[in-house]
């Protein structure tokens, strides 16, 4: 080998060398591109959205999986509901503006002591007429119903009697029984009482409420009147402007319970 080809291998060699140490810097700048991995703020803030978004889509469709038992339901059962709804919606926006202006007069009240004093007496009425220790009268119905073939149950009694309490009844008389929370209807067809008092037909149901509502609650497709008639019974209701229910019930006082006010 001649001394021009020395000089020649060696720069051959050295350029080799060269070259492997770029191709192993490249692969060594990939990878460190690649691991660990770098996370922007953008992109944070795209998956925080992205799972958001997922959560919230989550519990909308939990929430419309929950109204499916509505979505099966009758014409029939859907329009009682939504009249229910109605009815005590109502009741409640009554009873609210009543509490407003209860306070609009304790409030403009010259002397609130006696305002106080005065409704006091007004609940202790009130109270007292759904406990049946006094007497009330008020516009309202009578419902008769006549049974001829003794027919009519102590069951059918009652259902007539929740179908009026439903309907708002404030104060009821059966054949000279006041009704109160407790009380029931037992006995078959011919031997029914009432609070453990024995009742004759024609039953006589004087209803004091608002008669708008509870004749129309008696005569519902299905309801009390039909169900009656089915037994061959007959039933009249009347609308009166005054209807006066003044069977009482004693006063009784607890055994154990005592006021906790001063």
């Amino acid at each position: 080998m001649s001394n021009e080809e020395l000089p020649d291998r060696a720069e051959h060699a050295g350029e080799r060398a060269a070259g492997s140490a770029k191709e192993l810097t490249g692969r060594q700048r990939l990878i460190a591109g690649l691991w660990p991995p770098r996370v922007t703020r953008a992109q944070l803030i795209v998956a925080v959205l992205l799972f958001v978004l997922g959560l919230g889509l989550a519990i909308q469709v939990r929430s419309n999986s929950d109204n499916s038992a509505l979505r099966g339901a009758r014409q029939e059962d859907l329009v009682r509901i939504l009249d229910e709804l109605d009815d005590r919606t109502q009741r409640l926006e009554d009873e609210k503006q009543r509490l407003d202006a209860q306070r609009t007069e304790l409030e403009n009240s010259s002397d609130q002591a006696e305002e106080a004093r005065k409704q006091t007496v007004e609940k202790e009425r009130q109270l007292g007429v759904l406990a049946g220790t006094v007497a009330a009268h008020g516009p309202g119905i009578t419902l008769t119903v006549n049974d001829p073939g003794n027919g009519v149950k102590a069951d059918m009694l009652l259902d007539a009697l929740q179908e009026l309490r439903a309907a708002g009844a404030e104060a009821i008389e059966v054949n000279g029984v006041r009704v109160v929370a407790n009380t029931y209807f037992s006995g078959d067809g011919g031997n029914v009482k009432v609070d453990g008092r024995k009742i004759t037909a024609p039953y006589v149901f004087e209803v004091i409420g608002k008669p708008q509502d509870l004749e129309p609650a008696l005569n519902i497709p299905g309801g009390v009147v039909q169900t009656l008639e089915k037994e061959q019974a007959t039933v009249q209701v009347e609308q009166a402007d005054d209807i006066v229910v003044d069977a009482l019930r004693p006063a009784k006082q607890p055994d154990y319970a005592r006021s906790s006010s001063p």
